[in-house]
């Protein structure tokens, strides 16, 4: 029988909690999550991902170092064939932190399915089950859940080639100060994703890695130097990033260019404000650029 998470027991680990309690929507939240926050996916959910052309996925390295990648394919290249697990076929490149994760077998990972078309969006909190081959892997669902479209910036992207193709033309550029064509790109932007984590312990299935969307007007994300100041806007009140980072101040931050297809991916150290407007502020003390070539606007 499958746990709809109609017993007692939360959802969130301590650290979603502590930032429930300390803004006041602990006991609404205790109410919603036995419906929100689901131990499968229902049939809408499974149906989502099976027609995505993308998933947005968050990992953590070998040096415990948060990541965001992007994983693209043909409609279908994610498919559900039970409430509680999901298969993906990919190409995931070697130089991708993504690549070591998913030959791990219980690796957390966090998913995050986004139709930028019709701003819905799903999330995926998983570990990694059985890998099938280079290219394929299922993943074990612990929590599934839905989230609204605020700040979704309404797009249409098209593949300009074949994303399952693997090319030895992916080029990484590694460098631990933002560069003009980064800074332009941070400085522009009204979408990126961010991953946390905290390390599992007494319940994986509620602690392990979370992947979201973050969207504004051009410019809401404040730069100064290697700093970032990005404000926490109102969203479901689930908190799991601010809950993660109270527990582990680290990051993954990923920045599509929509132009180019390239990925500008960052990971570092966070600070949270407590400024009344509950901005976080990301310290990023070592940054990656990747490419993305196979979607663009």
């Amino acid at each position: 029988m499958i746990n709809t998470n109609s017993i007692d027991d939360s959802p969130f680990h301590e650290g979603e909690l502590a930032i429930q309690d300390k803004l006041g929507k602990r006991k609404i939240m205790a109410t919603f999550s036995k419906r929100g926050v689901r131990s499968f996916m229902p049939e809408q959910h499974q149906a989502f991902f099976e027609q995505l052309p993308f998933v947005v996925a968050g990992s953590v390295d070998e040096n415990a170092d948060p990541w965001v990648s992007i994983v693209s394919g043909m409609p279908g290249f994610l498919s559900s064939p039970t409430p509680i697990s999901l298969l993906m076929t990919h190409a995931v490149d070697k130089n991708d932190p993504l690549h070591n994760t998913l030959n791990i077998a219980g690796s957390p990972i966090g998913l995050l399915g986004i139709e930028l078309s019709t701003r819905r969006r799903n999330r995926l909190n998983v570990r990694v089950g059985e890998v099938i081959n280079d290219n394929q892997v299922s993943f074990c669902v612990d929590q599934s859940f839905g989230n609204c479209p605020q700040y979704i910036q309404t797009r249409d992207l098209v593949f300009n080639t074949d994303p399952l193709l693997k090319s030895n033309a992916l080029q990484k550029v590694e460098f631990n100060t933002l560069d003009n064509a980064a800074s332009a790109l941070i400085d522009t932007a009204d979408t990126f994703f961010v991953s946390s984590f905290i390390t599992a312990k007494n319940n994986p299935e509620i602690e392990g890695v979370d992947v979201s969307h973050r969207g504004g007007l051009p410019g809401f994300v404040k730069r100064e130097g290697n700093t970032l100041t990005i404000p926490d806007y109102a969203g479901n009140n689930f908190f799991n990033t601010l809950g993660n980072f109270l527990l582990n101040p680290k990051a993954g931050l990923l920045f599509p260019d929509f132009d180019t297809g390239n990925v500008l991916m960052l990971t570092g150290s966070v600070e949270v404000l407590w400024d009344g407007n509950q901005s976080l502020k990301a310290l990023l003390a070592q940054t990656e650029a990747g490419n993305l070539p196979s979607l663009k606007e």
